[in-house]
């Protein structure tokens, strides 16, 4: 500690720390506009000068270092003059109309003026150029009149997320903040985030959608958790009444540090919709809907199900969750199945996406979920990312990612496309799709080879090292390079990287899982960094960036068919028992059910009779739509439960709708295994009612009663109870940053790292051989191409959120076909022409967009928009062992229109 004196008090501060930090410590108040927490390089804005005895002249206190005996004046005469100066300065240099300003009441240089007692500008000052509005962007208008040039908001795009955007163009009083070479925003290579605008210390960034909605002091703030990807951001939601006037991120929040995405601070307004369901609605004989009262589509769904379970038993019928709900919905609807129904048969979106996480994980190390945690990509000291598209899928982590490495660590980026993190990338290696298994084993061949792995911690902590060492020494590197199509000296110089360089941490998404061979890929990823020893340790790990929201959740909740609550066994007659008893029942069925893909099958061959889904869009996002589409035409029975209509809902018998994101309470457990809140805001639209008061409504009509009447007591009352992960999280634990399972016990912080120091929950890792096989689907002279899908940054899934929150749809307004500029001049494609891509499931029409970062032979799509949706095309090949279908990888030809 050290000692120091500010404004005649005497106060103590951290070694290091500047005379602004130890003032705000201690109470002290000094006026900032440049000043951001964190970062203490922009000393722009001169507001927080300061009188230090002993200097000459007035000091930044945000840059100048506390010392011992330091005597400090922050509010004297001299200091408050120089403060004037400048604040009337940057009054009298712009437009700051402050009465009409939407920042009016919420502007750092109106407080500072207000503080120091300036009622107009003192000065008259005008420039050549008046920069105007620019309002290109459909998200941010910028106001270039009203900047101050505090810098912040092009620090926060260049160190901050890491974008590198915004700049500072010309000289003198002729500054302007710029967006890449003097574009408009909207034309820029802007990604609309929005970090500036929340940076940003006055008007002269502002959020389109908010515009004239409410004054600061008519609202109040929220916090809640992002409905997007698996991140798990934190959103303070500036509320008027049961209106969302803007989105900011939690400044000093786990998981996101206030950041956020273009969908978590834009894509909130699907919930305004008009498109939203109200009512029950039961499908007529001419296949119209009627709309219906609850009583009735409730007693028509009970009464279906029970007649199906009465002549063909309770196996024929299928529950299908949703990841985008939160776990106490998802929780209900697989109590619903295996409980009331009877039924074994319970699945969930991850299915299709992390269910080999789950799988690999499990066996390797026990647990299936991230071992460490989102913050820790900053400051470990080797990223190492294969098989993800996290600058799209999940930005936010990204930031950290592109953090770490302008912090100085390495990062290694491999993928089939040089997509925008392996332009940050010491080295980039650019794969053939499908060929993790032989590339990663021929890096543990050199590492191996080499004497580069951690002995110690393979031979204290491993098993199965003899087995993998002999699989993997038939991958030396010419062979990885004959599959992968990296060149072995590449392969080599990573292996070495990543043999000397500690600690190092791997991430990846469904670019390892969406394969036939994408349980095989986990373990391999779990295999390398068990070889490294980079487990059970900060900054370490094997850490999958899941896809939705709460799909953890989901997994966590026992909406999978293998699995109950909390990943226990339904197997274990104590489990059984305890569930049962639980649920009032006399057992619950001890066998696994069906996935996904075989209810659709069992639909057709009428195995399943009655279908369930629950906020699933399955004729959009599962493989060969054609055969999705076939197999939803031969239900008997079909209920869905949603917030719109869907490709799926036209083929329910009964839809019921159902309440948003924020119109009831609950959690979401993110990826790294953060459960945290989500808090309701407005009442559902209509009739529209939670999801778990439906499938309790249901239960009933079968002669349970339930006795949880809330979110809060599922949770605290059921969960927290049945499952020794969650023992310790209540609803009262979580109204911070939320609390990291496993949390045996109330007075247990949660877990931030798991396996620590080599404990692995299974005992000892399991190091595992593998050998690489071929996608179910290659080219051929036929299908000479290789289609890989994917997600997109400015949608979601099957745009059921995205496609109606204003704005988004204008960012992307359709689908396209990324190809290689080789591969289109070879073709005479010009960028933006209308081509055909068809395969042997089918044929669709889209744009091209022609791009140096896709490698010849490859053509990559999502699935996002029903025309031109990937899905159309994809082929119906599975993991072998969670039946995940092969996304990645099907063959394909392309032709011009």
């Amino acid at each position: 500690m050290i000692n120091l004196t500010i404004d005649n008090k005497k106060v103590q501060g951290q070694e290091g720390q500047t005379v602004l930090q130890v003032a705000e410590a201690n109470g002290i108040h000094i006026p900032t506009l440049c000043y951001m927490e964190g970062v203490h390089e922009n000393f722009s804005c001169r507001i927080c000068v300061v009188e230090v005895e002993g200097m000459r002249n007035l000091q930044p206190s945000c840059s100048v270092k506390a010392a011992e005996g330091m005597v400090v004046r922050t509010n004297n005469e001299k200091v408050l003059s120089a403060r004037r100066t400048i604040v009337n300065l940057m009054l009298s240099n712009g437009a700051h109309n402050c009465l009409s300003c939407e920042k009016n009441g919420d502007c750092q240089l109106q407080d500072a003026a207000y503080e120091l007692g300036i009622e107009a500008p003192k000065f008259i000052l005008k420039s050549e150029n008046d920069p105007g509005i620019d309002d290109s962007s459909p998200m941010i208008i910028r106001d270039n009149r009203k900047c101050i040039l505090c810098k912040r908001c092009v620090i926060a795009c260049n160190k901050i997320v890491d974008n590198d955007v915004l700049g500072l163009a010309q000289r003198g009083s002729e500054t302007v903040v710029v967006c890449d070479t003097d574009k408009p925003m909207g034309e820029s290579s802007c990604v609309q985030c929005g970090e500036c605008v929340q940076r940003c210390p006055v008007g002269a960034l502002i959020e389109k959608k908010s515009v004239g909605k409410a004054r600061s002091w008519e609202t109040t703030k929220v916090r809640t958790t992002c409905p997007y990807c698996g991140v798990g951001c934190q959103l303070n939601l500036h509320m008027k009444g049961e209106e969302i006037v803007k989105v900011t991120g939690v400044e000093g929040a786990q998981p996101n540090d206030g950041r956020l995405c273009v969908k978590g601070r834009f894509g909130y307004d699907f919930i305004y919709s008009d498109e939203r369901l109200t009512t029950p609605l039961i499908k007529q004989a001419d296949g119209t809907f009627r709309e219906a009262s609850w009583d009735e589509a409730l007693d028509l769904v009970a009464n279906k199900f029970k007649a199906i379970i009465a002549k063909y038993g309770p196996e024929a019928v299928a529950g299908v969750s949703c990841a985008r709900s939160t776990n106490e919905n998802s929780y209900q609807m697989q109590k619903l199945v295996r409980a009331v129904f009877q039924s074994p048969n319970i699945d969930h979106c991850a299915r299709v996406c992390h269910a080999p996480t789950v799988s690999g994980l499990m066996k390797s190390f026990g647990t299936g979920g991230m071992t460490n945690s989102i913050q820790e990509f900053a400051n470990t000291k080797l990223l190492f990312c294969i098989g993800t598209n996290m600058t799209e899928a999940h930005p936010v982590a990204s930031t950290f990612v592109k953090n770490g490495a302008r912090n100085g660590a390495k990062l290694i980026v491999c993928d089939p496309r040089r997509h925008r993190l392996a332009d940050y990338a010491d080295i980039f290696a650019q794969m053939k799709v499908g060929s993790d298994v032989a590339f990663l084993n021929a890096i543990m061949n050199v590492l191996i080879n080499e004497d580069l792995y951690d002995k110690e911690f393979v031979r204290d902590h491993c098993e199965n090292f003899e087995e993998l060492k002999a699989c993997v020494m038939k991958y030396p590197p010419e062979r990885g390079e004959e599959i992968s199509g990296v060149p072995k000296e590449t392969i080599i110089e990573i292996a070495r990287m990543l043999g000397t360089v500690k600690p190092a941490m791997l991430i990846y998404t469904l670019g390892i899982t969406e394969h036939t061979c994408g349980t095989d890929n986990v373990i391999s990823v779990a295999n390398l960094q068990m070889l490294l020893g980079n487990i059970g340790k900060e900054n370490t790990g094997v850490n999958p960036l899941r896809g939705q929201n709460n799909v953890q959740g989901a997994c966590d909740m026992g909406a999978l068919p293998n699995v109950l609550p909390g990943y226990q066994s339904f197997t274990d007659p104590a489990v059984n028992a305890k569930f049962a008893k639980a649920w009032g029942v006399d057992s619950i069925p001890a066998k696994n059910g069906l996935m996904i893909a075989q209810m659709l099958d069992g639909l057709l061959d009428k195995t399943i009779r009655g279908l369930f889904l629950f906020g699933e869009n399955l004729v959009q996002a599962e493989p060969d739509i054609a055969h999705v589409e076939k197999c939803m035409a031969a239900a008997e029975f079909l209920v869905s439960t949603d917030i719109f209509m869907t490709e799926t809902t036209r083929f329910a018998h009964v839809i019921l709708p159902a309440a948003s994101w924020c119109e009831d309470e609950g959690t979401y457990t993110n990826c790294e295994r953060r459960i945290s809140r989500v808090r309701k805001i407005k009442n559902a639209p209509g009739e529209a009612k939670p999801d778990w008061w439906i499938f309790k409504q249901i239960a009933k009509r079968f002669g349970h009663e339930w006795a949880s009447n809330s979110a809060r007591e599922i949770w605290d009352n059921e969960l927290a109870v049945l499952c020794p992960s969650f023992a310790g999280v209540k609803y009262y634990r979580l109204d911070g940053d939320g609390i990291q399972w496993p949390c045996p016990s109330e007075d247990h912080p949660g877990t931030q790292i798991l396996h620590k120091d080599g404990n692995f929950t299974r005992g000892k890792g399991l190091l595992v051989p593998l050998e690489w096989t071929p996608p179910a689907e290659v080219p051929d002279a036929e299908y000479p191409f290789v289609l890989s899908t994917g997600r997109r940054l400015y949608h979601y899934h099957t745009r059921t959120q995205t496609g109606r929150a204003k704005g988004l749809n204008d960012l992307l307004p359709e689908e396209y076909a990324d190809i290689s500029d080789i591969d289109a001049g070879r073709m005479g494609i010009a960028d933006g022409e209308k081509i055909r891509v068809w395969s042997r499931r089918g044929s669709v029409e889209v744009t091209a967009r022609v791009s140096e970062r896709i490698q010849p032979g490859l053509v990559w799509m999502a699935f996002h928009y029903r025309e031109g949706n990937a899905n159309w095309l994809t082929n119906k090949a599975y993991d072998r062992v969670t039946m995940t279908p092969e996304y990645k990888a099907c063959a394909v030809n392309i032709s011009k229109l």
